[in-house]
């Protein structure tokens, strides 16, 4: 059997990445992106599976953000220091949608503070530029600045390692939020042994740290499955009878599995190849790393479902679903997703101690 007739899509992915590959400009990496939306959207309805969806539509993004920084880096004058551009967030994990904005960094080499600011004002407007053309691409800059363009993340790699170190030294709210986007990095272009460098390092810094893992805990349960008691889903007024399958889904399986892997010094960052080790290292039996893994990627096939018809009634894509709608079978999907997402936070009020 062929790939095309495993994956009737195949052939588009490969055109896809030829194309993105050999783009000559920008304006031909804009087209470029509507096309791989396009695809992605197809591959969905051809049910083609979440998990695969999510990961071709990383991986040519990705693929688009590396040509970006090929073109410009014709542009401009980059001094001879060894840097890499880091995807954070859902980007890092190969998890995206079609609902994403950007989240990155840039990490470079310096022999001190002196040499660190002088590169950065080098690297700082090949990281603006970057920033600029992948929002024509379609990948709206962070509301948050999470940019490589932002000063505060265009850094050394001692200055990466200095925020790491303090944001585990003093769990407080910004630092766990930070934690939460930037503990999640993946190389995406330029001297991959730099983030290797930083993956080692940070691995060290949080294997068996109880206090910083318990305070991540505590910041991940403030999110916690709608469900209900008397019915099956707790909606809010204020949403107009929705759930939010980002904030109140997916995002818990995505803390928990984030927690459980750094505590053991895993060097992985997607969710389920993080579920996965985890049970591997003991923590919890198989089966159930399977469940939950299932769970995950079904939440984030309802996502995409919003996502590429709207939600119903011109509602803008995006991650808001009323459960009232959906039909029975999709419902009973949900309710089951989200009760494991309730017992995978019951395992981690467990693991630390946590009453509630």
């Amino acid at each position: 059997m062929t790939d095309t007739e495993i994956l009737p899509q195949a052939g588009a992915i490969a055109g896809a990445s030829a194309s993105i590959a050999g783009a000559p400009d920008i304006a031909a990496l804009v087209a470029c992106a509507a096309d791989v939306r396009l695809l992605a959207v197809a591959l969905h309805r051809e049910e083609a599976g979440p998990a695969l969806v999510t990961r071709v539509l990383s991986r040519l993004n990705d693929a688009i953000a590396a040509r970006v920084l090929a073109l410009l880096q014709r542009r401009f004058r980059l001094p001879p220091a060894r840097w890499c551009w880091l995807s954070l967030g859902s980007e890092g994990r190969m998890e995206q949608t079609l609902t994403t904005d950007q989240d990155n960094g840039l990490v470079f080499s310096a022999s001190d503070d002196g040499e660190a600011r002088q590169l950065r004002e080098l690297f700082l407007p090949f990281a603006q530029a970057t920033n600029k053309a992948l929002a024509e691409c379609g990948f709206p800059l962070c509301d948050g600045e999470v940019m490589a363009g932002n000063p505060r993340w265009c850094l050394s790699l001692s200055e990466w390692l200095e925020n790491f170190a303090g944001w585990v030294r003093t769990p407080e709210p910004e630092a766990l939020l930070n934690a939460a986007i930037f503990f999640d990095f993946g190389p995406l272009a330029g001297d991959l042994g730099l983030a290797a460098e930083l993956r080692r390092a940070l691995s060290e810094l949080t294997r068996g740290n109880e206090i910083f893992l318990r305070m991540m805990t505590v910041n991940a349960l403030a999110a916690s499955p709608p469900l209900g008691r008397l019915r099956d889903f707790v909606t809010e007024a204020e949403s107009g009878g929705a759930i939010d399958l980002k904030k109140f889904g997916s995002r818990i399986f995505v803390d928990a599995a984030r927690i459980l892997a750094l505590g053991d010094g895993l060097a992985e960052t997607g969710t389920a190849p993080r579920l996965r080790r985890v049970a591997a290292e003991g923590a919890m039996t198989p089966s159930d790393a399977e469940a939950v893994v299932h769970a995950f990627h079904a939440l984030q096939g309802i996502r995409l479902d919003v996502q590429t018809c709207g939600g119903g009634d011109g509602q803008v894509p995006g991650n808001l679903i009323d459960p009232d709608r959906l039909n029975e079978f999709d419902r009973r999907i949900l309710l089951e997703a989200l009760r494991q997402a309730r017992a995978l936070q019951q395992r981690l009020k467990t693991r630390f101690h946590i009453e509630t």
